[in-house]
């Protein structure tokens, strides 16, 4: 079918004004773009080759309009500006059936990618001669060059530190390889045998989601499938609209949260936020964040992220509404300031960009809180990644092992935090994997007791990991935060209790690691204790149910310690029993005055 043809049947299916899909067709479309979604996320997991990708699952599938917005994407805050920095390079009427691009230039692309290892790949998807929208990719590089291997360091100052930038390129021409590009790429990895299979993977999820696209325009039909895309996101759209007008009340809320440090110097910093709701307008203001920051906690963030983060948190009860471009649109302006910590200048360095993207997303919720009354989440802590690297004088080999270790969640204003989670669908890698691929020994991985802030809803407990090294020598860096800034508590709930890094615990030689530090030298024998944060609570804790107190101290979530302290229940010498009327009398006596907000103590 020519593309005149084409564009007089999308002229009859939907005539001169624009006709609603019918509701079962669009959910068969919805459910055939989750399909095909999980479809290339599945290809991706199984064929590459990083444990980033592999094990912990950090890649992200989505598609795209003709036009380049979002239609359907994984659940995760990030930028809906991935095409922008393509098309302008490649004009969208430049491009040919079984072209490929590739970036992950994050300081050009202005945060459509947030750090350097995240890789995009994304190919137009042409039924005959007119190109229906976009599939795309992006997966975390195990090493793409910089000053350390795995290519992110608390140490590093400029984004030329974390690795080689690849500006939006063509790799692929109506089907032909650039091989030039391919081997100078992976030339600059140490890890170069991984990296051919990460980005072989990724591609081919790029044509896995190409098939599947086209696929759905047979299916639907041309017209149907292009005005189900905009119908989605409209529904995305009226449905944060509908959430924003029913929970938020028209006023002025701001919010700052702050960050432990950035590694480098010993600057404060901090992430304000000021939102202002007048009728259906409303507008975020990032212009009181603190000037960037000399080390790489800088996050370079595009206005759509703080609006998805509003959407995804707005719609969360409904699972029939998609993450799109639809909850961008729902909110009006973002201003922030260059050379600010979410508008960091070029070449500031972004690699440990989520100490501030966690901020933000607190922020998010910190204005929630205070515009409903607070009903929304505590404060969650940033999530946790370590790293040890050794080289083999002899062989020039490296070793390398980056694990994330999960946090636990804030509470929600309905139920408990979620304990031991890495960050959304991600996952820590299995013990037995570690030790199989790593050259660590995992000899403990626990839930750490108490980590969660106590409250009617508990914040989810962190973890404790000891990690014994294996090799001769190895450096030791990590991304641990909320230690000076613990995740805070709501509505009367307590903040989360801090992380820790400890070596050999225990023993005479215990000493305890700065967090977001890098060049730590351990040896042959030594034991690494991780111990990180919980999630802030939610209500006062001397209203939790006394039974959820009881399960929790048989689960050793809680102590009996803090059982009595924290929660005003009180056990049985002889056994985990609730003594009732001890429990009664306590809670009448711990009873005081709470505020909206707590980190160490109650604050408004």
């Amino acid at each position: 079918m020519t593309q005149a043809a084409r564009k007089h049947e999308v002229t009859s299916d939907i005539g001169s004004e624009r006709v609603r899909v019918d509701p079962v067709t669009l959910e068969l479309v919805k459910g055939a773009l989750r399909s095909a979604r999980q479809e290339m996320e599945a290809l991706i997991e199984r064929t590459a080759m990083s444990p980033f990708i592999r094990e912990k699952k950090d890649y992200f599938a989505s598609f795209f309009t003709r036009e380049g917005r979002m239609v359907y994407g994984t659940n995760l805050p990030l930028g809906a500006n991935l095409m922008e920095c393509i098309f302008r390079e490649y004009p969208p009427e430049t491009m040919r059936p079984l072209d490929l691009y590739w970036y992950n230039d994050c300081h050009g692309s202005g945060g459509g990618v947030s750090h350097a290892p995240d890789m995009v790949f994304t190919t137009p998807v042409f039924v005959e001669d007119d190109c229906v929208g976009f599939a795309l990719v992006w997966g975390h590089f195990w090493d793409i060059g910089g000053i350390v291997p795995g290519s992110i360091s608390p140490s590093a100052t400029e984004i030329f530190h974390e690795g080689i930038i690849v500006p939006p390129i063509r790799i692929y021409r109506e089907g032909v390889l650039n091989e030039e590009v391919f081997r100078l790429f992976v030339r600059n990895s140490r890890f170069p045998d991984i990296l051919r299979g990460d980005i072989r993977a990724l591609m081919a999820a790029c044509r896995m989601g190409e098939k599947r696209l086209a696929e759905m325009v047979e299916r639907f039909g041309y017209g149907v499938t292009i005005t189900a895309f905009d119908q989605i996101i409209d529904e995305s759209e009226q449905a944060v609209r509908a959430a924003l007008a029913a929970r938020v009340p028209n006023g002025a809320y701001r919010f700052t949260d702050y960050l432990d440090g950035d590694g480098v110097s010993n600057k404060e910093l901090s992430v304000t936020m000021a939102l202002q709701k007048h009728g259906d307008k409303v507008t975020l203001d990032f212009t009181d964040t603190s000037d960037q920051a000399q080390g790489a906690v800088n996050f370079i963030m595009h206005e759509s992220v703080p609006k998805l983060m509003h959407g995804l948190y707005l719609t969360a009860d409904d699972p029939t509404i998609m993450l799109n471009d639809g909850f961008a649109r729902a909110m009006d302006e973002v201003t922030v300031r260059p050379g600010s910590l979410v508008s960091p200048q070029f070449p500031a360095p972004v690699g440990m960009r989520s100490n501030t993207m966690i901020r933000v997303n607190a922020c998010v919720l910190g204005t929630l809180a205070k515009a409903t009354g607070g009903n929304a989440s505590a404060a969650s802590p940033v999530y946790v990644i370590y790293m040890l690297r050794s080289l083999n004088p002899t062989t020039g080999e490296y070793t390398l092992c980056i694990e994330g270790v999960a946090v636990g969640f804030g509470a929600r204003p309905f139920a408990d935090g979620i304990d031991a989670v890495y960050f959304v669908a991600q996952k820590n890698y299995p013990a037995e994997y570690a030790e199989m691929e790593l050259g660590i020994r995992i000899e403990r991985y626990a839930i750490r007791s108490d980590s969660g802030g106590p409250g009617t809803y508990r914040g989810g407990c962190g973890i404790i990991r000891d990690i014994r090294i294996l090799s001769e020598e190895a450096v030791f860096a990590n991304r641990m935060e909320n230690v000076k800034y613990p995740p805070w508590g709501v509505n009367g709930g307590q903040s989360g209790r801090p992380g820790r890094i400890l070596v050999n615990p225990g023993t005479p030689e215990e000493r305890e690691i700065v967090p977001l530090t890098e060049g730590i030298k351990l040896r042959k024998g030594d034991l690494l204790r991780l111990l990180t944060c919980g999630g802030g609570g939610w209500g006062n804790p001397l209203d939790r149910d006394i039974a959820l107190v009881e399960k929790d101290v048989r689960g050793g979530f809680v102590t009996r310690e803090a059982a009595r302290h924290d929660y005003g229940v009180v056990l049985d010498a002889e056994g985990l029993n609730v003594n009732v009327d001890a429990t009664c009398q306590l809670r009448q006596s711990l009873r005081g005055e709470t505020k909206m907000f707590h980190r160490g103590a109650y604050y408004e």
